[in-house]
């Protein structure tokens, strides 16, 4: 979110982690903009921040983070950070929006209808039509012996940002670019698991659960059960099955 000393605000850039709530933000997968809130969940949770940051009278940039029950409309403000950092890095990156150029010019006294930026001016709020998709980059291939769940306290040493027309293309094109030696979701980690052992697998929380999602649906597993272990989204767990689905397609169909 953006405001200016006259009291002009608009909103840059709305992110969703794929994880819930309990993941640190450094550390989830993150698109912008939001792919599963309904427009009356946007445009509740925008209005909130605009009205946080002008009660708090801030003038510059400011990242304010909700989290939302997916089953009604109750949500809590985890944090508010008024600002420039990681988030509005990529915030910036992805919408082409110079955060932390305008939060410099705003506090020189400028206002948002002063600042220009390309061929408009600051006080309008950019708009997506396509999807960024950011992946974070661990050090747990170079520390073997650290622990590698996440919870709240971030472990991520950078991140990726890929994007796409589509929220598939833009994983894949992630996860290639963190430079990890992975191509894709196929990996044979889980394959020789029995039932019991995987399902236990399952459940952890750490930097290797899409690659579980995704031998999950090779497993035959419902939506609604990988949903239930972990809380994820089921749109993200169905473009992870149409990742899948085009894995298998490659494997017994004719290259053409």
């Amino acid at each position: 979110v953006m405001r200016d000393s006259a009291g002009n605000c608009i909103t840059v850039c709305n992110m969703e982690n794929l994880d819930p709530v309990g993941v640190h933000t450094g550390d989830s997968i993150v698109v912008a903009p939001s792919q599963t809130l309904g427009d009356k969940e946007y445009q509740m949770l925008r209005s909130s921040a605009l009205n946080i940051i002008s009660e708090l009278n801030i003038k510059g940039g400011c990242n304010v983070q909700f989290a939302l029950n997916p089953n009604s409309f109750e949500y809590c403000v985890i944090e508010v950070n008024p600002r420039v950092s990681r988030s509005s890095a990529l915030a910036s990156k992805a919408s082409g929006y110079p955060i932390a150029r305008v939060s410099a010019k705003i506090a020189v006294g400028l206002n948002l209808d002063e600042i220009d930026i390309a061929n408009t001016k600051a006080s309008f709020e950019p708009s997506l039509d396509y999807i960024v998709t950011k992946l974070a980059r661990f050090p747990f291939d170079k520390f073997k012996n650290a622990d590698n769940t996440l919870s709240t306290q971030m472990k991520a040493t950078g991140e990726v940002m890929s994007i796409s027309d589509n929220f598939e293309g833009g994983l894949m094109k992630a996860l290639r670019s963190l430079e990890q030696h992975v191509d894709s979701l196929v990996t044979d980690e889980y394959s020789k698991l029995t039932v019991d052992e995987f399902e236990e697998q399952m459940s952890i929380v750490d930097d290797r659960r899409i690659f579980r999602i995704a031998e999950a649906i090779r497993r035959g597993y419902s939506y609604e059960k990988i949903h239930q272990i972990t809380m994820i989204d089921p749109w993200f767990i169905d473009k992870i099955a149409i990742l899948v689905e085009m894995e298998t397609r490659l494997k017994t169909e004719e290259l053409t």
